[in-house]
């Protein structure tokens, strides 16, 4: 089962570039961010057309998560746990079912935090530690699970081509990178770097000042597995190229596979 997390940067402007790579890639699952899409506006028509199921969560130009699935898509929840007035639309779960096994999916889009100290930053702190307890529920069912999506969190200065101009940036202050190390620290594994230790590997270009030609990234969209999950994983993609393409993302996709 080839699961892939992917910011979208707003579903409008990206279909045709993300349609392209769906005919590439062919993912059975794709957990999407920043859809910035009502419900009833997302164009699910091209999705269904290629056998993919489609359920969203989303929020006027803002936000929004959805789930792709060319598998069967149960117990669909939306929402991350913990705050009842928490209007923004930042994380929908639901179980694939595999071929052997199901698993339970869970996409995030985590706040920036921007400008940090500030409310903005206080509300990203508060939602990860929503995030860390939810992933001890999801630990605590024993079943495969991930967690993937935009973090907003770049984890260790190899995460950053440039780290010395990110020191003051929420997605690499202390606090942010302490609240994801827990979350890890319970037992998850990083798909990636499990995969991959070495330096130099982005999932993320700014438009700005040539970002992506003279590759100036950072590597801030992840897949979080249980141990369950984990010992299923066979590889761990990031798919860069696509970030050179006619009107891309400034994301691009990070996929893993798992023998489910």
């Amino acid at each position: 089962m080839k699961i892939a997390t992917f910011n979208i940067n707003g579903i409008k402007a990206r279909l045709p570039a993300v349609l392209d790579w769906l005919d590439e890639a062919q993912p059975d699952v794709v957990l999407c961010q920043e859809i910035k899409s009502v419900d009833e506006n997302f164009p699910r028509e091209p999705f269904e057309d290629r056998g993919y199921n489609v359920e969203t969560h989303g929020q006027k130009s803002f936000n929004g998560v959805a789930i792709l699935s060319k598998r069967p898509l149960e117990d669909v929840r939306r929402g991350l746990p913990g705050d009842d007035e928490d209007e923004q639309a930042r994380w929908i779960e639901a179980t694939v079912m595999g071929d052997d096994q199901a698993v339970r999916v869970c996409g995030l889009y985590l706040p920036n935090g921007n400008p940090a100290p500030g409310p903005k930053y206080d509300y990203k702190l508060a939602w990860m530690e929503r995030l860390e307890a939810r992933a001890r529920d999801l630990l605590a069912e024993e079943i495969p699970a991930l967690m993937a999506g935009d973090y907003n969190v770049i984890p260790q200065a190899e995460d950053a081509a440039r780290p010395e101009t990110w020191t003051e940036d929420a997605l690499f202050l202390p606090p942010t990178r302490a609240a994801f190390r827990r979350i890890l620290n319970l037992g998850f594994t990083e798909a990636f770097r499990a995969r991959t230790q070495t330096p130099g590997h982005y999932s993320f270009w700014d438009y700005q000042a040539g970002a992506w030609q003279r590759n100036n990234g950072i590597r801030i969209d992840h897949l979080l597995l249980t141990p369950a999950a984990a010992d299923l994983m066979t590889e761990c993609q990031i798919d860069s190229g696509i970030r050179g393409r006619e009107k891309p993302s400034d994301h691009v996709p990070v996929w893993i596979d798992l023998s489910a």
